[in-house]
């Protein structure tokens, strides 16, 4: 996983030179998001920890994503993916403050559809100071393949956001 921990990597530079830290929701990258986070020297420093919310009522539960709209379209959406990025930060607060940036995936890795959503299907949530935005991606391959593309493109868009604020 070189381009995960390449842009775990750049990712971590550019929280630590704001110092800023970072919260993670997973659902079906599974805590692979966070492992290759921690698998860079001094992420200590700037990851508060992380949620594996791979049950849709725990999205609820535990990161306040909205349940009707869980009812309505599924674990796997646009919106689900950015409240889950904003819950975060509240869940993973430290001394009363909340991380400063929320990082979240919420897809369908197979090996079958899901809530009508075809394999493949992926969106990744982030949450700064400033916005909340997030991202829908299709990607090819088989479970582990989809899962490692997911790693990969979270690290990537937060690093992309972090970029150009």
């Amino acid at each position: 996983m070189t381009q995960a921990r390449d842009a775990a990597a750049a990712v971590l530079d550019l929280l630590r030179s704001r110092g800023w830290t970072l919260a993670v929701a997973e659902s079906l990258t599974g805590g692979a998001l966070s492992a290759a986070i921690v698998d860079v020297p001094g992420a200590s420093a700037v990851l508060t920890g992380a949620v594996v919310a791979y049950a849709t009522p725990v999205k609820a539960s535990l990161l306040g994503v909205d349940e009707a709209l869980l009812a309505e379209r599924g674990p796997v959406d646009a919106t689900v993916a950015e409240q889950m990025a904003r819950g975060v930060r509240r869940t993973l607060a430290m001394h009363g403050r909340p991380a400063d940036v929320g990082l979240s995936t919420t897809g369908v890795a197979g090996p079958t559809p899901q809530s009508g959503q075809p394999v493949g299907t992926v969106h990744i949530g982030v949450s700064t100071p400033g916005s909340t935005t997030s991202r829908a991606f299709v990607f090819d391959g088989d479970r582990s393949a989809i899962r490692r593309a997911s790693v990969t493109a979270a690290l990537r868009l937060l690093e992309e956001a972090l970029s150009h604020p």
